[in-house]
């Protein structure tokens, strides 16, 4: 199973009306598939262009590690050389922050990542759960 392009779209027009319930800064919101590929992305309007990068870097970092972002900022905190190394082995697209969310299936299996930035990376990754799980999946944030 993969994220379908309607379940993507989905994940990002519930985690930006959230946003904007939760009275966020503008967000952008990359969904990526297993591979660490873009199913979709979009940037609110005041959101700066260079979020494109964080997000997917968010969301790349965990379907590359198999981790949420939570547990890879907590690796980063203690082994900040070894994260650091990662990032130059993924080529600079790896942010080891909050942000990042697995989505998995009902069995378990890792279905891809959503990536989201524009505010603090705790409300980031508040919002990529609720837009997860109103498309029927679940988030390991």
């Amino acid at each position: 199973m993969t994220i379908s392009l309607r379940k993507a779209r989905k994940i990002i027009s519930t985690a930006l009306v959230k946003g904007q319930e939760m009275g966020l800064k503008p967000l952008s919101v990359v969904v990526v598939d297993a591979g660490g590929h873009t199913i979709a992305f979009e940037r609110q309007d005041g959101a700066s262009p260079g979020r494109y990068a964080i997000a997917h870097g968010k969301a790349n970092g965990c379907v590359m590690l198999g981790l949420p972002g939570s547990a890879i900022q907590t690796r980063a905190d203690a082994q900040a050389y070894f994260v650091g190394a990662l990032n130059g082995l993924y080529g600079g697209d790896f942010v080891p922050v909050q942000g990042g969310v697995l989505v998995k299936d009902a069995k378990g299996n890792t279905l891809g990542a959503v990536g989201v930035t524009g505010d603090t990376s705790e409300n980031d990754a508040a919002v990529a759960v609720a837009g997860i799980e109103a498309a029927g999946l679940i988030a390991q944030a």
